[in-house]
C-alpha cells in the first residue's frame, strides 16, 4: 500500500451490555439509546463502520439447555439488528452501519428491499453482513427440521447474491426522472423485471424501491474455509476474519486479494478487517492486571464456553475445564470458529484455551498495554500484513461505556497522533469511504 493508514469498524450485538459492571446502562432498557451514543462516539473517533452481528435463535448446545444462554444473556436475549441500525444511522452523519441478515431467515426480495430502503435512510451509509447461519436451532424456526450440509448453503448463497443483485439493478441509476411538467415520476422503460427461476429461488421482480444512494449496500462477509474465502472474494468490499498472529494475518489478506484478482475483481476494492479485542490501561502493568482479572474469572470462562457452543453446535459444558480437549472436533455449525478455537490448544486445558488471546474467538492479536503501546503494535501489524484494518470488540462481545472511551478517546488519538488513522471523513457514501485509502 502507498498510504499507512488503516481502516477501523467495531464488532457488537444487539444483546444486553456489561450488565454485570459499572459504566454500563445495567442491561435495560432496550430502547437502542446506549448503542447510539455508541455509534455517536465511534463516529466522533473516525470509525468506518459499526457492525451489528445476529443469531436467530435462543443456543440450547451449552449444558444441553437454554438454562445457562438466558441467565447469563449469552447470546440471547438479541433483538434485531435492522431497526437498531437506522436508529444509528439516522443518529449519525457519516459512520457507516451494517446489520448481519442471514440468507436463512429473510427472502431475496425482502432483504433487498430492506437493504435499499436502509441505505436511502441513512444517506448511503448502509451494509449487509451476509451471512447463511449455522445453527440447527436457527433452521428450526424457519420450517426446516436442520441445515443443509455447508457446501449446499454456500450453493444457495451464490444462487441468493445473484438474485439480489438483480433485483439492485432492476431499476436504471436514473429511473426517477420527476418531470413534473410531463407529470412522470419514473421512466418506465428503465425498470425491469428480473424473471429470475434458479435451483433454489424464483423471483419476478422488479424492486418497488427507488435506486439508493449507492446502489446496493456494502457486502461485508466473514468467510473462512476454502469455499467461504471464494464466497467473499467474489462478493464481499470488506472481510472480517480472526488470524492468528501477523503471519496468518499476512497469509489470509494476500490468499483473498490472489483469488479476486482471479475472479476479474480489483483487490483493494476489498477492505479485510481483523478482529481484536485489546486490553488497555494507563500503565502496562495496570493493563495485564486487568487482562489476567478478565479472562480468568468464572463469568468469562463460562461466557466463553457457552458462545463458542452456541456458534459450532459443540456443547463444550460436557468436557473438563482443567483438561485438553480429548479430541479433533467436527461439526456443521462454523466450522471456522471451532478450528480457530481448538488450533490455540497445544496442550492447553479447556480453560486456558477459554482464556487464550483474551477469549481467542475474537482477538487475531494479543493487544495488552496502554493506548500508545497498542497503538505502535497495531502500526507494526499493519506494516507487516500490507493492509487493510482492524474490528475492534471485546472477547464475548459485551461492551462498557467505561471500554468505548477507552478506545475513542485514548487509543484512536493514539493511532491518529501516528498517521495511522482518518481525522475526519471525506465521503458520504461508505463504499468511497471505505475506497479512499
Amino acid at each position: 500500500m502507498t498510504d499507512k493508514r488503516f481502516h477501523l469498524a467495531w464488532f457488537m450485538n444487539f444483546t444486553p451490555d456489561e450488565w454485570r459492571e459499572p459504566f454500563g446502562q445495567g442491561g435495560y432498557p432496550w430502547d437502542g439509546q446506549f448503542y447510539i451514543e455508541m455509534a455517536q462516539a465511534l463516529e466522533r473517533a473516525c470509525f468506518d463502520y459499526i457492525m451489528i452481528e445476529d443469531k436467530l435463535m435462543v443456543p440450547e448446545t451449552f449444558g444441553g439447555s437454554r438454562d445457562f444462554s438466558l441467565s447469563a444473556a449469552m447470546v440471547a436475549p438479541k433483538h434485531d439488528p435492522a431497526p437498531l441500525a437506522v436508529a444509528m444511522g439516522m443518529a449519525t452523519r457519516h459512520l457507516g452501519v451494517i446489520a448481519t441478515m442471514s440468507t436463512l431467515g429473510y427472502p431475496p426480495f425482502l432483504l433487498a428491499r430492506l437493504s435499499s430502503t436502509i441505505d436511502s435512510l441513512t444517506r448511503g451509509r448502509f451494509g449487509w453482513n451476509v451471512v447463511t447461519s449455522a445453527e440447527d436451532l436457527a433452521a428450526q424456526n424457519f420450517g426446516l427440521d436442520e441445515l443443509p450440509p455447508r457446501e449446499d448453503r454456500y450453493a444457495m448463497a451464490d444462487e441468493y447474491m445473484e438474485v439480489v443483485n438483480q433485483l439492485f439493478d432492476s431499476w436504471e441509476a436514473d429511473a426517477v426522472v420527476l418531470d413534473r411538467d410531463k407529470g412522470i415520476y419514473a421512466d418506465p422503460k428503465k425498470v425491469r423485471t428480473i424473471d429470475f427461476k434458479g435451483k433454489y429461488f424464483k423471483v419476478r421482480g422488479p424492486l418497488n424501491t427507488v435506486p439508493s444512494p449507492q446502489g446496493r449496500p456494502v457486502f461485508v462477509q466473514a468467510g473462512a474455509s476454502p469455499r467461504g474465502r471464494d464466497f467473499a472474494a467474489q462478493h464481499a468490499d470488506s472481510i472480517i476474519s480472526v488470524a492468528n498472529g501477523v503471519n496468518g494475518m499476512k497469509e489470509f489478506r494476500d490468499d483473498i486479494r490472489a483469488r479476486a484478482t482471479k475472479l476479474g475483481r480489483n483487490p483493494d476494492n476489498i477492505k479485510v478487517l481483523f478482529c481484536i479485542t485489546p486490553t488497555l490501561g494507563e500503565t502496562e502493568e495496570e493493563a495485564h492486571a486487568k487482562y489476567v482479572r478478565t479472562t480468568t474469572s468464572d463469568h468469562f470462562v463460562n461466557d466463553t464456553l457457552a458462545q463458542i457452543s452456541a456458534i459450532t453446535e459443540v456443547d463444550f459444558a460436557r468436557f473438563p475445564l482443567d483438561e485438553p480437549l480429548p479430541e479433533k472436533l467436527v461439526t456443521n455449525g462454523e466450522s471456522g470458529s471451532l478450528d480457530k478455537f481448538q488450533q490455540w490448544g497445544s496442550g492447553k486445558t479447556l480453560r486456558e484455551l477459554a482464556a487464550a488471546s483474551g477469549g481467542g474467538l475474537l482477538s487475531s492479536l494479543q493487544l495488552i498495554g496502554t493506548p500508545e503501546q497498542v497503538a505502535e503494535k497495531m502500526g507494526d501489524a499493519m506494516a507487516e500484513v500490507g493492509g487493510d484494518g482492524f474490528l475492534l470488540s471485546t472477547p464475548v462481545m459485551r461492551v462498557s461505556r467505561r471500554f468505548i472511551n477507552e478506545v475513542t478517546d485514548g487509543l484512536v488519538p493514539a493511532l491518529q497522533k501516528r498517521g495511522l488513522v482518518r481525522t475526519e471523513y471525506h465521503h458520504q457514501l461508505l463504499r468511497d469511504n471505505l475506497r479512499e485509502f
